[in-house]
């Protein structure tokens, strides 16, 4: 799913926020490819930041496992 990043200005705050707009893609009525929001979310950019770094952590993990198992379905291919 894509995602659409950006400042968000929050005012009386000295914290840094962002604003996510999760976009996903569909094919209006004349059949072009358009981009519309599934839905937006607003958090501070520490907390982006941190959820981001976690969620990295668990896809390098899986990226691990992955290239585990095609070595051993190489091994049993021959």
């Amino acid at each position: 799913m894509a995602k659409k990043i950006a400042e968000k200005a929050v005012e009386s705050s000295s914290t840094k926020s962002v604003e996510i707009k999760h976009l996903r893609s569909m094919t209006d009525e004349s059949g072009k490819d358009v981009s519309v929001v599934d839905w937006t979310e607003v958090k501070t950019v520490d907390l982006a930041i941190e959820e981001a770094e976690a969620q990295l952590v668990t896809a390098e993990a899986k990226v691990t496992e992955l290239k585990a198992d095609i070595a051993e379905f190489k091994k049993i291919k021959g």
